[in-house]
């Protein structure tokens, strides 16, 4: 790690970024990352592990690439090429011309859709990981400690302080509240998220706590961005608001049809400055089938359950609802729906599943109801407890 010659370039989160200091010129150009902590938790060196053995699906042109991974007298560092520029997160505060935000939202969009075409989904797209040289305007991503190599993966219903991700960017499926799978999507309504900040100089929502945040995220609907700014054009909010769409069957599939209507947006701009409205999406081809994760014929079953929690929410007695069925029918995907619901409510959810080959362990299924609930709990803060 001595071999470096290093100067603090940025702090993020966890993490802290260093310049090498090229003395010579043929120093190499890279960025050192260390983690924050002088003893960091096990999971923030998992994620630079990970990030580390993802360097052959990374590729120079988009992504600040992985060299090395050191570790030394009980320190982790990662060492990355350095593209240059500055993270987006530093380049933002008062909204962005149209001028500028189009191009610039063009090139994003760009190097997102090469991750997506690696078959990663990155998981964390915010302005700190999203590296900017103002001079070309190239960009390039980094943070990619929580991708995953899966196309489609589940999150768990966690405590909304052990999600992983950054909460004011998180789609409503990686919060484990939407009863759906996260996908590439899910990066784009993160997009979304940097996109309207880019152009309003604010976030869509705000949050005090990670529960309001995961309420947000789920059930509120942003304001148009061309109603924060009325010098935002039409047709961009829009794009915008589709990027933010709680359901993914609605977003845009693509990250290359989001940049097709940002590049269309641009030639108007250029021209006329002024941009008609148009039909969003008409380039937006996904390059796989993608079955929609919505429940069909169960609309009854589930008007059913939140019919009671209402009774019981307004001060009404207990109830107890009892879903059943053959295996496999869709009895959990069914009780899941509720999360939704309840997220909006600040309510807490906790399920057990009966299990055949658990018959003979007395109350088995409600021990682990309790446990899934009780144990999130026992980590909060006294106060909260």
């Amino acid at each position: 790690m001595m071999d470096f010659d290093l100067r603090v370039a940025w702090e993020d989160g966890e993490r802290i970024f260093y310049r090498n200091r090229r003395n010579r010129t043929d120093d190499p150009a890279v960025l050192a990352v260390l983690p924050r902590s002088e003893h960091p938790a096990p999971l923030v060196l998992e994620r630079f592990a990970h990030e580390y053995a993802l360097k052959n699906q990374l590729s120079s042109a988009w992504a600040a690439r992985p060299l090395e991974l050191l570790r030394e007298h009980g320190h982790v560092m990662l060492v990355l090429e350095d593209p240059g520029g500055r993270p987006l997160e530093e380049l933002l505060g008062a909204p962005m011309e149209i001028g500028r935000f189009l191009p610039l939202a063009i090139n994003i969009a760009a190097v997102l859709g090469k991750v997506h075409q690696q078959g990663l989904v990155h998981k964390d797209v915010n302005p700190a990981n999203i590296l900017v040289d103002e001079l070309t305007g190239q960009v390039r991503l980094t943070g990619f400690g929580m991708a995953s190599r899966l196309l489609r993966e589940r999150q768990s219903s966690n405590p909304p302080e052990t999600i992983a991700g950054t909460l004011a960017y998180m789609a409503p499926e990686q919060t484990g509240r939407m009863n759906r799978s996260i996908d590439s999507r899910s990066d784009l309504y993160a997009l979304g998220v940097t996109f309207y900040r880019m152009s309003t100089g604010s976030l869509p929502f705000s949050a005090a706590d990670p529960i309001e945040w995961i309420h947000c995220h789920v059930a509120k609907a942003p304001v148009p961005p061309s109603e924060q700014l009325a010098t935002i054009p039409g047709p961009v909010s829009s794009i915008v608001l589709k990027l933010l769409a709680k359901n993914a069957e609605e977003r845009y599939q693509t990250a290359a049809g989001v940049e097709s209507d940002l590049r269309r947006c641009l030639l108007e701009w250029q021209a006329r400055g002024h941009i008609d409205d148009f039909q969003l999406g008409k380039e937006d081809t996904p390059d796989r089938l993608v079955i929609p994760e919505k429940l069909y014929g169960r609309a009854k079953e589930v008007s059913a359950l939140i019919a009671a929690f209402d009774r019981i929410a307004s001060g009404g007695r207990a109830e107890l609802v009892l879903v059943s069925g053959y295996s496999g029918i869709g009895k959990s995907a069914v009780v899941n729906e509720l999360q939704k619901v309840l997220t909006s409510s600040r309510a807490l959810f906790a399920a057990g599943k009966f299990d055949q080959y658990e018959r003979d362990i007395p109350y088995s299924t409600l021990a682990k109801a309790f446990k899934n609930l009780i144990r999130p709990l026992l980590g909060r803060p006294d106060a909260e407890l």
